[in-house]
């Protein structure tokens, strides 16, 4: 009688080097998508011309030539590589895991000052079609970095039959060092270095998003509001924190950025379980 093999040791190839999974094929794929991503990003730059000098927000060639055009060609490769390993509906469907009901913190620390900056923004301070990129490249923000770290990431980390403290922390890690990148674009440490704080600890609250929901897409789409929100809210990429001039919403989602920081740094310590434990929630 012939033996079975694991489908990831039948297959060959880039197939089943992904399939294999573990943390240092994870940060191979990583380095292999950055590169895409900041070579397009490059790119796009000798193509903006003088929309790459000019303000953010200050017209619609701006945002398309600084954050857009990078992100499409960074969510057309990540879909169409996920395609091309089958992975989809692995990673787009109900995730295995077993959830608590204590994680559904997450999810309610991350709507908040998505709720304030809504309330807060002056909608009418940019142009209407700026601000409808805006928002339709938070979306692509929200699609590219959750299938990432939380699709990708998880997927493998949970492949090499790591427990899921360690693949909310190795992810949320990776997220959150990906974002010194920034300092190749020319971003101050000043600005950098807060936000790597600030992203691992966001990076743990994706990670009990996706899991007590049990859906990717529903860190998609929270992520994919928070980005646009606090770039309209700030004027600025990977920014934190309000000014003093703000109104008072915006200062209280500001503020409120500490608690999603501490939160994210003591919730991580209470992850616990497999991919394979099927404990009901």
């Amino acid at each position: 009688m012939t033996e079975t093999l694991p489908v990831s040791q039948q297959q060959r190839g880039l197939r089943g080097f992904m399939n294999r999974g573990g943390f240092w094929r994870f940060l191979a794929f990583l380095v292999a998508y950055f590169a895409v991503y900041l070579g397009s990003g490059w790119v796009f730059g000798r193509l903006g011309g003088h929309y790459l000098d000019d303000g953010l927000l200050s017209s619609l060639g701006s945002v398309f030539f600084q954050v857009t055009a990078a992100l499409i060609v960074g969510c057309v490769v990540l879909a169409a590589f996920s395609a091309y390993l089958g992975w989809n509906r692995e990673m787009f469907g109900r995730q295995s895991v077993y959830r608590s009901k204590w994680m559904w913190i997450a999810p309610v620390i991350v709507a908040t000052p998505i709720v304030l900056r809504v309330l807060g923004i002056d909608w009418g301070r940019h142009q209407a079609d700026v601000v409808t990129l805006v928002l339709a490249t938070g979306l692509l923000v929200g699609f590219a970095e959750e299938l990432t770290f939380r699709g990708f990431g998880v997927k493998m980390l949970r492949d090499a039959g790591h427990g899921e403290w360690a693949v909310a922390a190795l992810t949320s890690l990776t997220f959150a060092l990906s974002h010194s990148l920034n300092l190749l674009t020319g971003q101050s440490i000043t600005v950098v270095g807060p936000t790597v704080l600030y992203t691992f600890a966001f990076g743990v609250l994706m990670y009990l998003t996706l899991r007590v929901t049990g859906f990717l897409l529903a860190a998609m789409v929270l992520h994919g509001l928070t980005d646009p929100t606090t770039m309209l809210a700030t004027g600025g990429i990977d920014e934190v924190a309000t000014d003093a001039s703000s109104g008072g919403l915006l200062q209280g989602a500001g503020l409120f950025t500490m608690v999603l920081i501490i939160s994210g740094y003591l919730l991580v310590l209470f992850i616990r379980g497999r991919a394979t434990d099927q404990r009901p929630s």
